[in-house]
């Protein structure tokens, strides 16, 4: 034990005290959200994304916990019903891989680590309701989950087919688009390769218009993950036109957002991967050059083939007709156009597209100008360094000459539907979710093959289909669950003949898309969840979490929320109102914590050595909750003398009050009734409140922290001479510092003769009359380091507080030798001075 936790432990025994408070919270069931609400009670439901049981809770985890703990500690003093749950999200690759790696089985490894973890998080004081924890590899949740997957069979967005999909080699499994990252597997960064497989898929791509349209009516969400949803989903306008392969005559439907530009046309980019290629009947001499570019395509990642500078392809030697004029159009095939958009096959106009031009002027292929310059200029391809992008006057253009840039797209669009040649069309990049999975550690996906009746869905008083518990699970490119030969053989549910089970586990990512609506109903054992509860407690009032979910949890549950609409279970359409994305906690050297990569720090020794209130505090201290940060244990240290030292000594003041004459709490003080010094602690004291609670509404506990640091600075009670002023005060900053640190805030308020727990007291709300003072205190940093302060005029300058700063007397010596190059004033609060 270090030196640093026996004097801490000294002034304040953390270790007895707050698992004193722990163990009064739970025996009070403080933190129990009543099960339905009553019409006069405000509910708050504070939701923090749940954990992967891969290894016990690491500093990250500790970030999101806890910041979610102190919105939920502050909702309670301000007087909501807070449902504040928590459960584990327990199957998928992070558990599987992580049993395996320790050579462990997946269901003994993953009950363990969720018993660690949920002890350090009990440690930790995280006001969890834990009678409503939800595991998600229990077969009392995952039957929902195959319960959910069944309706949506049964609406046809729940389907199986043939299809190009991602393969990670490394995890042995398919994954869905959302979980490639720059082409590399978003678990271990390994390359992923395209192969053609037998899935299942979620038609999320029928909700591509209201996921979009919807987020327009999420004001509480950052603007960044909106635009991120956004681009995922990408719906882009245009025509889809129909293009005509010589030959054969087959239609070739091409999307395009620039139909203006169809008569500039003079080459198609078809993606290597496409059905479009084996359709044509490519001339012998160019077989072997096309197939040749093609097996070399696809040993390129998606991400290699769009990045690459210089753009390649192999003429196929085939042609197509443009509908508008007959003239032929070369077909080519280039790896730098991705079959999952649109049809897989691009039109190419040169002259008026940067990427087009640079491949037409590598490879000899005709441009053709069709679009005047801003200028009204007709453009000589022969003397264009670079394409004419902007829309303009159509020109060179058969009928469509003169039709101006404005009018340009709508008018080629309506002539294609007028004379059968294309029609107006929507594309998404967003494509339909593949949810089958390779693995063994997952929900078994509950439908039977039948070879007379096809895919049959497993009775809803069947589920759940049990996950059989096997010792030879190890990945194998195949699902391991093949093996198993008493799961896999059954009766088809339909006509009773000999059928077998789908083999393949469902993507994790389906159990994390309704979590937040079993902690509703957890003990429910006739639906997923009764729809009177869920619609009393939803929307989510405040969702805490990664940012790096934007396009895959965060589309999959809006997705789902929609689709429980649908089918009459919810009255929302929308899960979550307020989205607050934490920032990731990286080592000391910037390194993402992430228990793939081995460093992680578990917040336990810290507890242990400090008091889980300091570890707190000093998490919340160290930047804005929504900053990405480099973990050092330094900074606990120092504020371990913060909480004992300064903070818990403010008790002496009132340690032995007596209830009889206790402090009214709700009252104000009036200025007539003060002394000057008095009445400025007072004003000092309301500003407090005032910031703070405008700073625990937008989620900066940085600045909370601050501030009262800032108060207790110009805070000496033995100067006031005013006892019911200084209980008042002390009182108040107790409640204040509650939500960050409250085992000692609870420790502080019994002391001080309060019977019940802080949580169910009020939040405090400041004076209006004692906002503004004669004169202000401002905090004066050098090089970011609190220096001193300066007591100021209320209605000072910008230069004069500035020249007060560097003039004070604590701060001149820090800048003696040293040039200030920049001066930071933050109105009414601090001035940073930058000195080198």
């Amino acid at each position: 034990m270090s030196d640093a936790t026996e004097e801490n432990k000294a002034l304040y025994d953390f270790k007895k005290i707050e698992a004193k408070w722990r163990q009064r919270w739970d025996d009070d069931k403080l933190f129990q959200a009543p099960e339905k609400l009553s019409e006069a009670e405000k509910k708050f439901y504070l939701l923090v994304m749940f954990a992967y049981p891969s290894g016990d809770i690491h500093m990250g985890h500790f970030r999101n916990y806890t910041i979610g703990d102190a919105v939920a500690r502050y909702k309670m003093m301000q007087g909501y019903k807070v449902l504040h749950p928590f459960g584990w999200d327990a199957f998928g690759l992070p558990a599987e891989n992580a049993a395996i790696k320790n050579k462990r089985h997946p269901s003994d490894w993953t009950t363990s680590n969720i018993e660690v973890s949920r002890d350090t998080l009990k440690k930790v004081g995280v006001s969890f309701d834990w009678s409503r924890e939800i595991v998600s590899c229990d077969p009392t949740y995952y039957r929902w989950s195959q319960w959910i997957f069944l309706q949506m069979f049964e609406k046809g967005l729940a389907y199986r087919k043939k299809a190009q999909v991602n393969w990670c080699s490394s995890c042995n499994t398919v994954l869905a688009n959302e979980q490639v990252i720059n082409g590399l597997c978003e678990r271990d960064d390994q390359p992923v390769e395209k192969r053609d497989l037998e899935q299942w898929f979620l038609k999320i791509t029928d909700y591509a218009d209201r996921l979009i349209d919807s987020l327009d009516d999420l004001p509480g969400w950052p603007d960044s993950m909106k635009a991120i949803q956004k681009e995922w989903i990408g719906r882009s306008r245009g025509c889809e036109i129909d293009f005509t392969i010589e030959e054969s005559g087959d239609k070739l439907p091409i999307f395009t957002t620039r139909p203006d530009t169809v008569y500039g046309v003079t080459f198609m980019a078809i993606a290597p991967e496409s059905e479009v290629v084996s359709k044509l009947n490519i001339p012998e001499d160019r077989r072997a050059a096309v197939s040749a570019y093609i097996e070399k395509a696809k040993s390129k990642t998606e991400v290699e083939r769009a990045a690459a500078e210089e753009k390649d392809g192999v003429f196929t030697g085939c042609y197509a007709l443009n509908p508008f004029n007959g003239e032929k159009i070369q077909l080519w095939v280039a790896d730098y156009v991705l079959a999952g958009y649109g049809t897989g096959v691009v039109m190419a106009v040169p002259a008026h597209d940067q990427r087009d031009f640079e491949f037409a002027r590598k490879y000899d292929i005709p441009i053709k100008a069709v679009i005047k310059t801003a200028g009204g200029e007709m453009p000589d391809p022969t003397d264009m360094s670079e394409a004419l992008t902007a829309p303009g006057e159509m020109f060179n253009s058969g009928q469509f000459d003169g039709t101006s840039g404005v009018d340009a797209i709508g008018v080629v669009t309506a002539k294609a539907e007028a004379d059968s040649l294309g029609r107006a069309h929507t594309n998404y990049r967003l494509r339909d979710w593949l949810i089958s999975r390779q693995r063994y550690w997952g929900t078994p996906i509950p439908i039977v093959h039948c070879a007379k009746c096809g895919a049959v869905p497993v009775p809803e008083d069947q589920l759940p289909v049990l996950l059989p518990n096997v010792t030879n699970f190890l990945p194998k490119g195949r699902s391991p669950l093949d093996d198993v030969a008493e799961f896999v053989n059954t009766n088809c549910p339909k006509c009773g003949g000999e059928a077998k089970r789908d083999t393949d586990t469902m993507d994790t990512f389906i159990c994390s898309s309704w979590y937040f609506l079993r902690y509703l109903d957890p003990h429910n054992d006739s639906a997923p969840f009764a729809t009177d509860v869920a619609n009393q407690w939803l929307p989510v009032d405040q969702y805490i979490g990664g940012a790096e979910h934007a396009v895959g949890h965060l589309i999959y549950f809006r997705f789902f929320t929609k689709f429980l609409s649908d089918i009459g279970l919810l009255n929302v359409e929308e899960p979550v109102t307020n989205l607050y994305n934490h920032g990731m906690v990286n080592d000391e050297t910037g390194a993402k914590m992430s228990k793939t990569k081995g460093n992680v720090v578990s917040p336990i020794g810290l507890i242990d050595d400090y008091g889980g209130d300091v570890t707190r505090l000093a998490m919340f201290f160290k930047a804005p909750p929504n900053v990405p940060i480099d973990w050092s244990t330094d900074l606990v240290a120092n504020m371990g003398k913060f909480a004992y030292k300064r903070f818990f000594s403010l008790i002496e003041n009132i340690q032995d009050q007596s209830e009889v004459e206790p402090v009214e709490l709700k009252a104000y003080f009036k200025q007539a009734d003060l002394t000057v010094d008095q009445f400025r602690t007072y004003v000092a004291l309301n500003q407090t409140i005032k910031l703070i609670t405008q700073d625990m509404d937008n989620i900066q506990f940085n600045t909370v922290v601050a501030a009262l640091m800032k108060f207790l600075n110009g805070f000496y009670p033995e100067k006031l001479e005013n006892k019911a002023l200084v209980d008042y005060c002390v009182l108040k900053l107790i409640q204040l510092i509650a939500p960050l640190a409250p085992h000692l805030a609870e420790e502080m308020w019994q002391m001080a003769g309060q019977s019940e727990s802080i949580f169910v007291s009020s939040w405090p709300i400041y004076d209006e009359n004692a906002i503004v003072a004669d004169t202000i205190k401002i905090a004066v940093q050098v090089n970011g380091k609190l220096r001193g302060e300066v007591e100021v005029d209320s209605e000072a300058d910008d230069v004069t507080i500035i020249s007060s700063a560097k003039s004070a007397e604590k701060v001149v010596p820090h800048l003696e030798g040293k040039k200030i190059i920049k001066e930071i004033y933050v109105k009414g609060r601090l001035v940073n001075l930058v000195a080198k």
